[in-house]
């Protein structure tokens, strides 16, 4: 069996990492104002053919990112107005939702199977990238990674530091609190919704663009639903997400690399891996008695305003 280089594999991990980090950390904020959006895949999913069809067509990845934030954002918005405006079940308004996008998508991805996008060059950091390992590891990625990582740092502040985070945490442990105390329930979890339809959008642009970059039907291939696990699995901490989706990263990337090596594991186990580790580590943080989580106390419960 041939060598696995390290630092090509870390490199590997963290842009294997990029489209369920952007998508889950959308979600933790969409659950933190107390909505529980099952939507995710179809989020992605439809930013990845927004940003696709956009970036072709104008000949630039940037705006393709814009789109493919733009079209989670606009589908996450059709999730607000059942629930929030009609007060639908959030469950199987979620799952609705992905099944909706996953058809639209395949509708509009008709006539782009086969064409390439436009390429998103990695950052340059001149001489850092030629310092051995780290310049590998560290100085070699495209924007995109680096930006999944400020929002790490952004939204750990801004939900642990700052007035609003404290008020959305506060919609999403109690929205009738909250609105006694004078915020605007509604409004706030709109926000939240947007904000998580626009990253997970993201993130179904980075896996069109970048990550696969061509387009064909399902290409996200369960991504938001692991998106969801991990926002479990960090107990809706944002390191705790980075952790996780480096966790998911790691394996996929390094199956992939015990392939490439000659691995006698057969390849149907080394693609199940990703997945059975996921579930693995949900049935393990189930089954721990007394555990504290941070999951919010109004998770998925709709507000209903009474005049």
């Amino acid at each position: 069996m041939g060598d696995i280089n390290l630092s090509v594999l870390i490199a590997s991990l963290m842009v294997a990492s990029v489209p369920i980090l952007l998508a889950a950390l959308g979600e933790m904020i969409t659950e933190r104002a107390g909505v529980l959006n099952l939507g995710v895949e179809g989020m992605m999913i439809m930013g990845a053919i927004c940003g696709f069809i956009v970036a072709v067509h104008s000949g630039s990845p940037l705006l393709g990112f814009v789109a493919g934030a733009a079209g989670g954002a606009g589908i996450s918005l059709l999730f607000a107005l059942l629930t929030l405006g009609f007060l639908a079940n959030q469950v199987a308004t979620g799952l609705a939702l992905t099944l909706f996008g996953l058809g639209l998508s395949a509708l509009m991805g008709q006539g782009y199977n086969g064409i390439k996008p436009p390429t998103t060059l990695a950052v340059d950091f001149g001489q850092l990238g030629d310092i051995p390992f780290l310049g590998r590891v560290l100085f070699s990625h495209d924007w995109v990674v680096y930006f999944s990582l400020f929002m790490i740092a952004a939204i750990w502040w801004f939900i642990t530091r700052t007035r609003a985070g404290l008020v959305l945490r506060a919609v999403g442990e109690s929205a009738e609190a909250a609105h006694a105390l004078g915020y605007k329930v509604a409004r706030i979890r709109l926000g939240a919704i947007a904000f998580g339809g626009a990253l997970a959008g993201m993130g179904g642009a980075y896996i069109s663009l970048i990550r696969v970059p061509q387009w064909t039907d399902g290409i996200t291939a369960g991504a938001g639903w692991i998106a969801l696990a991990i926002v479990v699995f960090a107990s809706w901490r944002p390191v705790r997400v980075l952790i996780g989706a480096y966790l998911f990263g790691g394996i996929s990337v390094l199956q992939l690399n015990l392939q490439a090596a000659g691995s006698s594991i057969p390849v149907e186990y080394l693609s199940m891996a990703p997945y059975l580790v996921t579930i693995a580590v949900l049935v393990a943080i189930s089954a721990g008695k007394g555990r504290r989580t941070d999951a919010p106390a109004a998770l998925g419960q709709n507000f209903h305003l009474v005049r």
